[in-house]
């Protein structure tokens, strides 16, 4: 018994947010931006869409491509970071929005790694018997926590949602995965207040404490490193080598991160999907975007062998092998 994957879905906000633009908000420039990230523009939810609103979207999307009932799905996992709320869930505002009465409902958060950490709990679900079709979504609104003040972390992120239903199968289309975490760098990237550790105040309001703090060079070297030995960890317990890999789908976290895994790795960038330049780093979403790009543009058909590698706040790190 396996896991397979039946369909796939996403939805990115109609506002882009261009490099032009932030160069009206913060001291920077489109040149400035595109050669230390590659990103051009990003997507940015409206005010009255939350992470909810865009994981609902994806996910209808990716039932209809199935003609899949939503009565059927078993469990919603939702991987986000930024959920409607503290509480509850946002896994569970989905699934009402959905219909999906009879699911079960909750919300991952591994932050950049969420898909992929979420995509191993479904399976261990799917294979322990507890469920048969699984509805996972990962959606973020990272505009929300954005300081459109700090140019070093602004024109990185963006707004998105992506959706994949599984379901069990004779064949397994995971054939490999690895997944690691390593809390002794949570300072370098995290959001200070907001939870129980500094609650809402008027002193984190004005010291800007609400938004997310990251120390960019110290994470670039850690990031390469960790995402390489991640993808090296799922080749091996795949028992499938580089050469065989027909896309890889990265963390669309920044392009020179991207480039240095892909050479330490010795794949070619020919191999490599890149959404970067349009939606910039949407956190767990970003894997979730580009697995159904990749599909639906026909970059990977069925059969094909892809890998997944991801790195994010926690600090996690992640990879998979799958068949689609």
């Amino acid at each position: 018994m396996g896991m397979r994957i039946v369909s796939t879905g996403s939805y990115l906000p109609q506002k882009v947010l261009t490099n032009a633009d932030l160069e009206k908000m913060v001291e920077t420039s489109d040149e400035w931006i595109r050669t230390r990230t590659g990103v051009s523009e990003r997507r940015i939810a409206a005010p009255e869409e939350a992470a909810s609103d865009l994981g609902i979207r994806a996910g209808r999307l990716a039932l209809k491509r199935a003609n899949f009932p939503p009565e059927k799905i078993d469990a919603v996992i939702t991987a986000t970071i930024t959920g409607d709320y503290h509480f509850p869930s946002t896994a569970c505002i989905i699934q009402e929005g959905l219909g999906a009465g009879n699911a079960f409902a909750f919300d991952l958060s591994a932050a950049c790694s969420g898909f992929l950490y979420g995509l191993v709990c479904s399976r261990g679900l799917i294979l322990s018997g507890q469920c048969r079709n699984v509805l996972l979504i990962a959606t973020e609104t990272m505009s929300r926590v954005t300081d459109y003040t700090d140019r070093g972390t602004c024109v990185l992120l963006g707004d998105g949602a992506g959706a994949v239903l599984l379901s069990a199968d004779e064949k397994d289309a995971v054939l490999g995965s690895y997944l690691a975490s390593n809390g002794s760098y949570t300072d370098l990237l995290f959001m200070p207040a907001g939870g129980g550790r500094q609650p809402a105040s008027r002193e984190t309001v004005e010291k800007r404490l609400h938004f997310m703090k990251m120390e960019g060079q110290a994470l670039f070297k850690v990031a390469v490193q960790s995402m390489v030995e991640a993808a090296r960890k799922a080749l091996e317990r795949a028992n499938v080598s580089s050469e065989e890999i027909s896309l890889v789908i990265p963390h669309q976290a920044n392009l020179r991160i991207i480039q240095a895994v892909v050479k330490n790795l010795s794949l070619p960038m020919e191999k490599v999907f890149l959404n970067i330049q349009n939606y910039g780093n949407m956190s767990a979403a970003s894997v979730a975007v580009g697995l159904d790009e990749a599909v639906t543009s026909g970059q990977v058909k069925a059969g094909d062998l892809a890998l997944l590698f991801t790195f994010g706040a926690g600090l996690t790190w992640a990879a998979m092998v799958i068949r689609l």
